[in-house]
């Protein structure tokens, strides 16, 4: 994609957002799946701030190339033995759902005297190929992620299905924002991270303070 048509979608996503958001901080999260650092640095110099990265491997290939003063998140399933690779280079997780996940999270950040912050991942749809924390076990999960000393649960995270109508994603996004209300509703800088390209506008809707856009910025993924 050439760079006019890359700024013009990213300026109309910044727009649209902007306009939707009512006047509450919404943020956006670029997701970079499968895209050129040259790409992601040009954001950067137009304005773009926040970044996230699905796979371990493709955030260490990009990382020496990015531009040093964008914030990065990963965003994807994280394996406990990879935990280890990331969590000196990025400032949130957004995909927790294992007790085991987080004992690892703790172990490595106390070795490098760093607090991890993370979000729980609500599995809002139920689905068996998704990750995620079952809603009614949301609450329970939180007390005990609470425990742990190198990290910091900053908030919740969901990936809605794949749905054919606003109603039916409100319906995702509206119960992962009554947990989140339970749960970080006296907490101003809580985040609640939902939508993506095909729904970001729904989950600003619902109350979502951070949206995840790849695919409306950069076009369609090719995979190989």
């Amino acid at each position: 994609m050439d760079k006019a048509t890359l700024l013009k979608n990213y300026l109309s996503v910044v727009e649209e957002i902007k306009g939707l958001s009512g006047g509450r901080n919404v943020r956006l999260l670029i997701a970079t799946k499968m895209q050129g650092v040259e790409d992601i640095n040009f954001l950067v110099s137009q304005g773009a701030d926040l970044i996230g990265e699905n796979k371990v491997n493709e955030l260490l290939e990009k990382y020496e190339g990015y531009d040093p003063k964008v914030e990065k998140h990963f965003i994807g399933t994280l394996q406990t033995n990879k935990v280890k690779y990331i969590v000196d280079k990025v400032s949130l997780i957004h995909s927790v759902d294992k007790l085991s996940l987080l004992q690892e999270i703790d172990k490595r950040c106390a070795k490098i005297g760093k607090v991890m912050d993370v979000l729980i991942e609500v599995n809002s749809g139920r689905e068996e190929s998704k990750g995620g924390v079952m809603p009614e076990d949301v609450c329970d999960f939180y007390e005990k992620a609470k425990e742990f000393q190198s990290v910091r649960i900053r908030g919740l995270m969901t990936m809605a299905p794949r749905c054919q109508c606003r109603e039916e994603y409100l319906k995702y996004f509206r119960l992962t924002k009554e947990i989140f209300d339970k749960l970080f509703g006296n907490d101003k800088d809580a985040i609640l991270s939902m939508g993506m390209s095909e729904s970001y506008q729904y989950a600003i809707e619902a109350g979502a303070n951070l949206v995840r856009v790849g695919s409306k910025i950069f076009g369609e993924r090719k995979y190989l």
